[in-house]
């Protein structure tokens, strides 16, 4: 059996201590971020690839609607167009953006579309969660997907009911606050831990008795940390001073494993007590052969088919191997000697789980 392990670590780089990364890499400032906007729209253009007007009711009464603004009064015709579609649009606008600057926007289709592809997006406002509208969202839609449908076949990549308008909405309102508004400084760990946050203490504290003459970080808990910004400095300043100072983040063991891909990401402080393991695949091959039965001459019988079934298994492996995990390269080693592919690695962690030997928390996707 061909030996395959498809390990990707994910704290750092393999075999080694973990990298010093930027603060602000690895934490936020509390009130500093992104909000999200959504809005409903129709993209034209379409080559027959949209909304069935008589299934998709709602393009209809949007299209209705669009061309009464136009001075185009079509409601007691009966529409069958096929070169629309209606629409979702849904953007995050950055942190105190301006008015006049821009940001993508992602359009999704509502209605039975097969494609978005070469469609246009008309005029569509996006509003936040208070109803206000904050950018106006209009562009050439680009599609990564197609698909094409024939009478005995289709091909289909990607998602072609799903595209991207890069710079496609211009922000009309600013979002109320400012930096100078926000409170106590908080930073915001995207990964809790306590040994983290203490490490960006000490951090913070010692840029703070060099350049300051004193500590500027406090605990709060395993999120969050507490900052203190000497007067003769601006927020943004003592910000950026503050995201620049490298650290050494802490992360939890842990085992992620996908059984539809075969992929096992190993944490480096995943430790496995020694333990035996055997694995043995079993295969079973049933093989269907029937066969004509002719009757004799002159009998007046009738051939018919007879079943025939042919069942064989096969059972590989099950030699026995000690592993231990004193460190991620031992762990590595020890897996790789059974010489599993995979999926069967996936069940010997899951089988080191349940008998206690595995000092990590285990994710299965």
């Amino acid at each position: 059996m061909a030996r395959a392990l498809l390990l990707i670590f994910l704290y750092g780089v393999a075999f080694s201590a973990a990298a010093s990364v930027r603060i602000k890499d690895i934490a936020d400032l509390q009130g500093v971020r992104n909000n999200q906007l959504v809005g409903y729209g129709l993209v034209v253009g379409l080559q027959s690839t949209g909304d069935t007007l008589r299934n998709s009711t709602f393009t209809e009464q949007a299209l209705q609607s669009m061309l009464d603004r136009m001075g185009v009064n079509v409601r007691a015709i009966a529409q069958r167009t096929r070169n629309i579609a209606a629409v979702l649009v849904t953007a995050e606008l950055p942190p105190f953006a301006r008015p006049g600057s821009r940001i993508d926007v992602t359009v999704s289709s509502l209605g039975d579309a097969t494609s978005l592809f070469g469609g246009t997006l008309i005029l569509t406002s996006l509003s936040g969660v208070d109803g206000q509208t904050y950018a106006i969202a209009q562009g050439q839609v680009a599609v990564s997907g197609f698909s094409a449908t024939g009478q005995a076949e289709s091909v289909t990549v990607n998602v072609a009911t799903s595209g991207h308008i890069s710079n496609g909405a211009l922000v009309e309102r600013e979002v109320p606050g400012q930096l100078k508004d926000i409170g106590p400084l908080l930073l915001v760990l995207k990964n809790p831990d306590f040994n983290t946050a203490v490490r960006i203490i000490d951090a913070v504290n010692d840029y703070g008795l060099r350049r300051f003459g004193e500590r500027l970080a406090s605990e709060k808990d395993q999120s969050s940390v507490a900052l203190s910004r000497p007067p003769r400095i601006g927020t943004s300043r003592f910000m950026a001073e503050i995201g620049e100072l490298l650290v050494e983040p802490d992360n939890p063991a842990r085992v992620v494993v996908d059984a539809r891909s075969g992929t096992i990401v190993i944490g480096q402080d995943v430790r496995i007590s020694t333990v035996a393991v055997t694995h043995g695949n079993l295969t079973v091959r049933v093989n269907e052969t029937p066969i004509a039965s002719q009757p004799a001459p002159f009998s007046r019988g009738r051939t018919v088919v007879l079943p025939r079934t042919e069942i064989d298994g096969e059972q590989t492996g099950g030699q026995i191997e000690l592993v231990n995990g004193a460190s991620l390269r031992s762990l590595v080693n020890g897996l790789n000697r059974i010489g599993l592919k995979p999926m069967g690695i996936i069940a010997i962690l899951e089988a080191i789980k349940a008998a206690g030997a595995l000092h990590a928390e285990l994710v299965v996707q």
